[in-house]
């Protein structure tokens, strides 16, 4: 069955940086388009970032393009969000899943990513 493990969350000073790693498994990763999504407290869940199954297109929502970029390692089975310039509205559970800006699997524990002010 599909299994998606995230990692690389943590606390960060506003600014700062962090890259956001997701494993995958029990589906072909190279023939599938992925995104990063997150769940701030309060709110509902929200896309964040998508890549197509080659790497070449990707998708970033306004609110965070020119300081996130998503990328994938098909070889590795892995995807990334490398972002920088950290704000504390950024705090929240970081996700991924299946499918190009529309999610498709089960999603997984996530990781936290919190910015302190």
């Amino acid at each position: 069955q599909v299994q998606l493990v995230e990692s690389g969350g943590g606390l960060v000073q506003h600014g700062g940086s962090l890259r956001l790693s997701c494993l995958a498994s029990g589906f072909n990763f190279s023939s599938t388009a992925m995104s990063w999504y997150r769940q701030a407290p309060g709110k509902e869940r929200e896309l964040v970032a998508s890549i197509g199954s080659f790497g070449v297109s990707t998708y970033h929502v306004d609110s965070v393009r020119g300081r996130f970029t998503i990328s994938r390692s098909n070889t590795k089975n892995t995807v990334h969000l490398q972002m920088n310039s950290l704000k504390p509205e950024d705090t929240a559970v970081y996700y991924c899943n299946t499918g190009w800006r529309e999610a498709g699997a089960r999603w997984g524990q996530g990781t936290q990513v919190t910015v302190s002010s």
